[in-house]
């Protein structure tokens, strides 16, 4: 990773992370929003997006909150996560990665939010 400090962006809603079933159709409610990823495998459907979207019934996580790593980033860019993510591992912080073609975003839960900003602006820029 480069000696520049990352820039990071808090973004604004409160993120839940769900699963269907892998045959399940990608739902609408799904991708009404400036923010959502969807992954497919043999195993699941795997969703996240903002909470408030998701119905009653749908199997999820909630209350997630995401620091966008201020991109784009270069594939030949080595160790980015794992420079966010090590010292919130140390600091007994869950995450949750997420790699787009531009850059990288890594969850925590808003509960931990204040104490992953607190380890994290040590050593990156942090934008609200």
């Amino acid at each position: 990773m480069e000696n520049s400090k990352l820039s990071l962006l808090i973004l604004p809603n409160k993120l839940a992370v769900c699963r269907l079933e892998n045959d399940a159709r990608i739902p609408s409610w799904a991708t009404d929003d400036s923010f959502f990823s969807i992954s497919k495998t043999d195993d699941e459907l795997s969703i996240v997006c903002s909470e408030n979207k998701v119905p009653n019934g749908i199997k999820s996580e909630k209350n997630w909150r995401a620091f966008k790593v201020i991109g784009p980033l270069d594939f030949s860019l080595t160790g980015i996560l794992a420079s966010l993510a090590n010292p919130l591992a140390e600091a007994k912080i869950s995450i949750f990665a997420i790699s787009t073609f531009d850059t990288d975003y890594l969850l925590v839960k808003n509960d931990n939010l204040e104490k992953a900003v607190k380890v994290l602006s040590t050593f990156c820029n942090i934008q609200r």
